[in-house]
């Protein structure tokens, strides 16, 4: 089984990804967020796993992983919290997205076993280098049938894209500019267009989802014009800020960029 590629097979363009922290608000809110957002109609969720020293993340969804951490969330509840959600959410796909560290602290073979038995589909881990990928966890990864997801940016080589195209069966995370996640874009329209169209012309085989800078409906439909779709993290998170009700939060806000 494969959900992410159903995903894109089912819906071949406009895909939304929404990312939000675990243990954000609070501890719980992690279950009943996923089953409003795939409710809601977002084709795709990563969970965070958050951690101390994200090095990719901007200061919204660092705050989150502060709050998290605080709330008592760590990978072994998020595991145990997640056991049974193919119940409930039987088909949209789910990715975990953290870092290296905690996940070498855990075990990468635990690790990739209790994500695929709480029935996560793919693990983005952006400070994970390709080359200990290839050597030293890709057969742990195939194994517990868990698909990799790599970052391009407008700074990645050519050949680089292309053995990142060929290591993985689920799609192509295309950051959209420099900087962290949900800073203002600071890229020239112009030159950003160009690194999109130089991408989509190389006719990779993986389908593409653009993020960092995407937030709602606008920024959400000019990605679209140049991928599968679009990643949207800080601006949700910061829709769940001081809310009552995480669930209906979620909802409204998908809802938002969709309709």
């Amino acid at each position: 089984m494969n959900r992410i590629k159903d995903a894109f097979n089912k819906k071949q363009k406009n895909l939304l990804n929404i990312y939000f922290t675990a243990g954000y608000p609070s501890l719980h809110d992690t279950v009943p967020l996923l089953k409003a957002l795939s409710e809601a109609g977002a084709d795709l969720i990563e969970i965070g796993m958050p951690f101390s020293d994200p090095l990719a993340d901007g200061p919204v969804i660092q705050a989150s992983s502060t709050v998290a951490l605080a709330n008592g969330m760590n990978l072994r509840v998020l595991f145990e919290q997640l056991k049974g959600i193919r119940q409930e959410v039987p088909e949209t796909p789910i990715l975990l997205m953290g870092y290296l560290n905690p996940v070498m602290q855990f075990g990468v073979d635990n690790f990739c076993r209790e994500a695929a038995a709480a029935g996560a589909d793919g693990v983005i881990l952006p400070d994970l280098p390709l080359d200990d990928y290839v050597a030293e966890y890709q057969d742990i990864f195939r194994r517990h049938n868990l698909r990799p997801v790599f970052l391009i940016t407008p700074q990645t080589a050519p050949e680089r894209i292309r053995r990142i195209d060929e290591l993985t069966d689920s799609f192509l995370y295309l950051v959209s500019g420099p900087g962290t996640t949900g800073g203002a874009n600071t890229q020239a329209e112009g030159v950003q267009e160009a690194y999109f169209q130089r991408i989509e012309a190389m006719n990779l085989r993986n389908p593409r989802l653009i993020g960092f800078g995407i937030g709602d409906k606008a920024s959400f439909q000019n990605a679209c014009q140049y991928a599968e779709g679009a990643i949207i993290g800080s601006a949700f998170i910061r829709a769940l800020e001081g809310v009552d009700d995480a669930p209906a939060a979620a909802k409204q806000f998908v809802s938002s960029v969709l309709k």
